[in-house]
C-alpha cells in the first residue's frame, strides 16, 4: 500500500472528526428564554412616593407585578448566556411608573417610568441598564431615554461560566452611575446605593439550522370561514387589583388563589382564554364569554369569579363574571368598567392593551364593599384572533423555577453553578484528540511495519 494514501486516510480521519467534534466544543452559547428579575429601584424612594409628603402611588406596565413587601417583578426574560466564557445579556419586561406632588390641575411634579431592565455581564463586571422617562427635579423637563446605563452591579465576586439553567443570581448590589443620576431625575446622585436584585434566567441551547420545510399544499392552508361576525379565539388578561392580591396572600388574608377551567396565572394578571362571540370591526363592537374561574381564599374570604363576559360598544366596555360567595353564585355581575377606545385591529388580530377599569357598584358588592365604586381596578388587556392564523399574545414567562430568594444579603448569596471540579469545557474535545492521535500514530507505525517487512522478501510495497 503506498505511503500518501496511508497519510491521506489518517489526515482525512483526523479533519473529519475535528469537524465533527469542534462544533460540540464551541457549541457554549445558549439563548435565554424565560425568567424573571426582581428589584425594587429604591426603597426609601417607594416610601417617599407613597408618603405624607409626595401623596403618590406607582402603576405597574406591561405584565409587571410586585412580590414580597417592596419588589416589582419583571418577566420574559430574553438574551444569551455563554457558559465558557460566562458574558451574561438578558432583557426583562414590564415596567413601573412612579408618580407624586399632584398640583390642582392634575398633573403630576414628580412623574417617573423605568422599564425594561437588561443586565450585561462580562469580565468580572455588570451594567443595569433601563428605559426612563422622567419629570427633572428642579426644571419640570421631561425626557425619555432608551437602554440608560442605569447602575452597576457588584458581581465581581461571581464565577459566572459554566452555569446550569437556570441561571441564578440573587441579591446583587445596585449603585446608581452619573447617567442613572440623570435619568433619575435627581434625586439621588451618582454612587447612591440603590435596591439590590435578584434574577433567573433560563438558558437554552441555541437551535440548530434546519432546512427550510415544504410548502404545505394550498388545501391545507385554507382557513375554515367564520361565521358573520364571529371570531377563531380570543382572550381577556386582568388581575382584579394589585393590593387585592397583596391583602389576600399577606399576613392580614393569610391565604391565596386557585385556578380552573383553563384560567392561567401571568404574575401579575389572570388569563381567562378560549373566547367565543361575536365582533364587528366596523361598529367597533365585542360581545365574548371566556372560560376560566379564579377562586380567592383566606381568613374570612372566599370569593370565586367565573364565566367571565366582556361586552364593548361606542368606545366602552363591561366586564362581567359569575360571581361566588358563601355558597351563593350571582349570574353575569358587571365587576368593571374600561376605556375600549384603544381597541384596534392589525391584520387578523384585535388587541386592547392595559385599558383603565373603574368598580362598578355591582363590583362593589361583589368584593364585600371591600372598594367603593368607582375605585380604581387593574387595567383590562383584550385579544381577539379572527382567523386562525392570528396568534394570541404570549402570558408573561417568569421562567421555569420558583424565584430566587429575595432576602437582604451583605454580599451576594447565590452564583450560577460551576462546571463540575476536575473537567474542563473542553475535556471531550482533548480526548477524542488523543485518539485521533493515537489513530494517527498507529497507522504510521503499521506502515513502517509493512515497509520493512517489504524490505525483507523483496515483495511490492
Amino acid at each position: 500500500m503506498p505511503a500518501r494514501p496511508v497519510r491521506t486516510l489518517t489526515v482525512a480521519l483526523l479533519a473529519g472528526l475535528l469537524g465533527a467534534l469542534l462544533p460540540a466544543a464551541s457549541a457554549h452559547a445558549g439563548a435565554v428564554q424565560g425568567g424573571r428579575l426582581d428589584w425594587g429601584v429604591k426603597s426609601s424612594f417607594q416610601s417617599y412616593v407613597t408618603g405624607p409628603v409626595a401623596k403618590g402611588g406607582f402603576q405597574l406596565k406591561n405584565g409587571a407585578a410586585t412580590v414580597g413587601g417592596s419588589l416589582f417583578r419583571f418577566h420574559s426574560a430574553a438574551g444569551s448566556y455563554d457558559a465558557r466564557t460566562g458574558a451574561f445579556e438578558a432583557s426583562y419586561s414590564g415596567g413601573v411608573t412612579f408618580q407624586g406632588h399632584r398640583k390642582p390641575d392634575g398633573v403630576y411634579e414628580l412623574d417617573i417610568t423605568v422599564s425594561r431592565p437588561t443586565v450585561r455581564i462580562s469580565g468580572g463586571s455588570g451594567t443595569l441598564y433601563v428605559d426612563v422617562s422622567s419629570k427633572a427635579k428642579d426644571t419640570g423637563t421631561v425626557s425619555s431615554e432608551r437602554q440608560v446605563p442605569f447602575a452597576t452591579l457588584g458581581v465581581g465576586g461571581i464565577d459566572m461560566k459554566g452555569g446550569r439553567t437556570p441561571l441564578t443570581l440573587t441579591n446583587i448590589p445596585v449603585t446608581l452611575t452619573a447617567q442613572g443620576a440623570r435619568a433619575f431625575a435627581g434625586y439621588y446622585p451618582a454612587g447612591a446605593q440603590l435596591d439590590p436584585l435578584s434574577l433567573s434566567a433560563d438558558v437554552k441551547p441555541e437551535p440548530q439550522p434546519s432546512p427550510p420545510a415544504a410548502a404545505p399544499p394550498p388545501s391545507a392552508t385554507t382557513q375554515a370561514p367564520q361565521a358573520p361576525g364571529g371570531f377563531s379565539d380570543a382572550a381577556v388578561d386582568w388581575g382584579v387589583r394589585r393590593t387585592f392580591r397583596e391583602y389576600v396572600t399577606g399576613s392580614i388574608g393569610q391565604g391565596g388563589w386557585t385556578l380552573a377551567d383553563g384560567a392561567q396565572d401571568g404574575g401579575a394578571l389572570f388569563r381567562f382564554p378560549q373566547g367565543k362571540g361575536a365582533y364587528d370591526g366596523r361598529q367597533g363592537t365585542l360581545d365574548a364569554a371566556f372560560a376560566g374561574t379564579v377562586r380567592f381564599t383566606g381568613a374570612q374570604l372566599d370569593l370565586t369569579l367565573g364565566r367571565v363576559g366582556v361586552k364593548v360598544e361606542n368606545g366602552k366596555g363591561v366586564l362581567s363574571a359569575d360571581v361566588t360567595t358563601a355558597g351563593t353564585t350571582k349570574s353575569a355581575v358587571p365587576l368593571v368598567e374600561f376605556d375600549a377606545g384603544g381597541l384596534k385591529a392589525e391584520g387578523a388580530l384585535v388587541t386592547l392593551t392595559e385599558a383603565p377599569a373603574t368598580l362598578t357598584e355591582g363590583g362593589s358588592q361583589a368584593f364585600g364593599s371591600l372598594y367603593k365604586a368607582g375605585t380604581e381596578m387593574d387595567p383590562v388587556s383584550l385579544a381577539v384572533a379572527l382567523d386562525a392564523t392570528a396568534k394570541l399574545p404570549a402570558l408573561p414567562d417568569l421562567g421555569s423555577t420558583a424565584p430566587p430568594s429575595a432576602t437582604p444579603a451583605p454580599t451576594p448569596s447565590a452564583a450560577p453553578a460551576a462546571a463540575q471540579s476536575g473537567t474542563s469545557p473542553h475535556t471531550g474535545l482533548y480526548a477524542a484528540l488523543a485518539a485521533a492521535v493515537l489513530l494517527s500514530a498507529g497507522a504510521g507505525a503499521f506502515l513502517v511495519i509493512r515497509r520493512r517487512r517489504a524490505a525483507d522478501t523483496g515483495a511490492p510495497r
